[in-house]
């Protein structure tokens, strides 16, 4: 039932473009292994080999510290509403924070979201496609505002604080280096 590709086809990449949510999962040498729900639309399919996606501030920050330690990450997509299919991307990420100087040019590819973070650029090494048939069928209602308006009313000075506060050290005691980016 699975399929591997070298890359993204066409009908792959348009497959992700009509999700509203995927998962990432990270892993450090040792510890708890991470897996997140993403959404507000915040990937982009660059090419074949190539994905980037807009990491917003949260409660941790463990892919940060993750791949910090073993560079290698995985994207998981899965039909909720159209014909079954589980896509999954692996491969290494780049961490692009916004002082660094690939910053603008990748965030314009997005619609500003506050509190953004980090954005990952993932260099994909193989897909996977896999048959999704027990995953239940759901309906996307809409996206939800409350990150947005938290991170509005904190602002970019109280995003910070956050950071400092919260989102330095992984579950497993793991820096992120957040704060020194």
């Amino acid at each position: 039932m699975a399929k591997q590709y070298p890359g993204i086809t066409e009908n792959l990449a348009a497959f992700i473009t009509e999700q509203k949510i995927f998962f990432v999962a990270t892993a450090a040498k040792q510890g708890r292994v991470n897996v997140s729900p993403k959404g507000m639309d915040s990937l982009r399919v660059l090419d074949d080999k190539r994905v980037i996606w807009l990491n917003v501030t949260g409660s941790g920050n463990e892919t940060s510290a993750h791949i910090q330690q073993v560079n290698r990450m995985t994207l998981m997509f899965c039909s909720f509403s159209s014909e079954p299919m589980i896509l999954r991307l692996y491969g290494k990420v780049t961490e692009i924070m916004p002082a660094d100087k690939d910053w603008n040019e990748l965030y314009s590819l997005f619609t500003p979201l506050p509190g953004c973070r980090q954005i990952y650029d993932m260099e994909i090494d193989l897909v996977q496609t896999s048959c999704c048939m027990a995953v239940p069928l759901f309906d996307h209602a809409g996206e939800r505002a409350q990150l947005n308006n938290w991170a509005e009313k904190k602002g970019e000075e109280g995003i910070r604080q956050y950071w400092k506060e919260k989102n330095q050290l992984s579950l497993d005691g793991y820096p992120t280096n957040i704060m020194k980016k």
